[in-house]
């Protein structure tokens, strides 16, 4: 047998070592190129992947007590819940590629609740979503069997894919979610609000000149101050826009109605709660989205930390700002804001007071109906007070009045359905 060698007749032709080289050269670089290519892909080009998975918790008295005050509040169930299932993906295999989950719904059953929650992943595209979309059902259902935690029937375990477009508008209807980190100082010093920062806040105009702020519950529906509507009330001439600027706004919307507390009375400042329904409703973004509502049964102790937004003056006797403003408050007891030379008895049912009995941080004329809020251990967050009333911007033991949320909760709940 002949080995068969490059050349022609019996004259050999060997490569100069300067060829040689070159080729070599080039061989790792089409290597490199290939294998950085192929990282590239599978890496830097994972895509994200949404998938709804629900389970059922079984425990008679979760239903039995639903929305009361004890251990499993809602508040708390959807907690322990997200919390359970990032400690299964976290603590297996699938934690390069779990990114995290949301509880959007809990529903009450018969024997226990109904949990359907939007879980979150990164993959690179070299498997049918099909065949993770089983797996991930079947890890979920062996790893729910044996938990203490909560009780979960492991049987009752769905898991579907989802368009990463549905997927993505799920998550960020849910309430309470904010994109942007938490640094936050003072409306009075003119610190600016951060893009997407506070993204159920509103601001409500009359003939297109900002009034009132007002917070997103609903993709349809606003909460506000009752005396915003005091002076105009044609639901025709309010429009409301969107966005950490008056303008030009990220969105706006024609208001469709407004429903003013039935025993609101501007002399003494009680109820001092409406409700505004926009024509369209409104589409959810990262920059726009909706705050949770507390149950009625939530407290908030005295010296909570708490936010407060708005486009009002940075002073008394100022104007209202094109720019979002922010403050972090303190939430004042009672009994302090019940003394002589605070408020004394102007302080009612369903009234509480926030901000610095030295004054300074506080809300100002054009912040009505905007949001205070706080936020739970899972980074949620809910609107617990409506800018008001006080005395003057910022005076010493004059700190800013609230509309308690909580108080009114089941009021919000009979008019909006929410």
């Amino acid at each position: 047998m002949m080995y068969r060698t490059v050349g022609f007749g019996t004259q050999r032709r060997y490569l100069k070592p300067w060829m040689i080289a070159v080729l070599i050269v080039l061989s790792l670089t089409v290597v490199a190129v290939t294998i950085g290519l192929l990282v590239h892909f599978l890496v830097f080009h994972q895509k994200m992947e949404y998938y709804h998975g629900s389970f059922k918790i079984l425990d008679p008295q979760i239903n039995n007590n639903f929305g009361q005050s004890n251990t499993y509040q809602l508040k708390d169930l959807r907690e322990t819940t997200e919390n359970l299932v990032d400690e299964i993906f976290i603590d297996s295999a699938w934690k390069k590629n779990y990114i995290k989950n949301q509880v959007v719904r809990l529903t009450p059953e018969e024997d226990g609740v109904k949990a359907d929650v939007i879980m979150v992943f990164q993959f690179p595209s070299t498997e049918q979503r099909a065949v993770r979309e089983k797996k991930i059902q079947n890890f979920l259902n062996q790893k729910m069997r044996n938990l203490r935690a909560l009780p979960i029937n492991a049987s009752s375990v769905q898991v579907n894919a989802m368009s990463s477009s549905t997927g993505e508008l799920t998550v960020q209807a849910s309430c309470g979610k904010r994109i942007v980190p938490l640094h936050v100082n003072r409306i009075a010093s003119g610190v600016i609000a951060p893009k997407a920062a506070w993204p159920w806040q509103a601001s409500l105009q009359h003939d297109n000149i900002h009034q009132c702020g007002a917070t997103l519950i609903s993709n349809t529906w606003l909460v506000t101050a009752a005396h915003c509507f005091q002076r105009y009330k044609n639901p025709h001439q309010w429009t409301v826009s969107f966005g950490t600027k008056i303008n030009p706004p990220l969105m706006k919307r024609n208001v469709k109605r407004f429903i003013v507390h039935e025993n609101y009375h501007s002399a003494s400042r009680e109820y001092d709660i409406a409700v505004v329904q926009v024509s369209y409703r409104v589409t959810f973004s990262d920059d726009i989205r909706r705050i949770c509502l507390p149950e009625a049964s939530a407290s908030f102790q005295p010296n909570s930390t708490v936010y407060i937004t708005g486009f009002g003056a940075l002073y008394y006797g100022g104007e209202s700002q094109n720019e979002l403003r922010e403050a972090r408050v303190k939430i004042i007891s009672d009994d302090v804001c019940k003394q002589p030379q605070v408020y004394g008895n102007d302080i009612k049912s369903g009234m509480f007071c926030a901000g610095y009995m030295e004054g300074i941080y506080d809300a100002c004329r054009g912040d009505s109906g905007g949001p205070l809020v706080t936020r739970d251990l899972k980074d949620t967050w809910y609107l617990i007070g409506i800018v008001s009333w006080g005395d003057n911007c910022g005076q010493r033991d004059k700190p800013g009045v609230y509309t308690q949320v909580t108080y009114y909760r089941n009021w919000i709940a009979s008019k909006t359905g929410l």
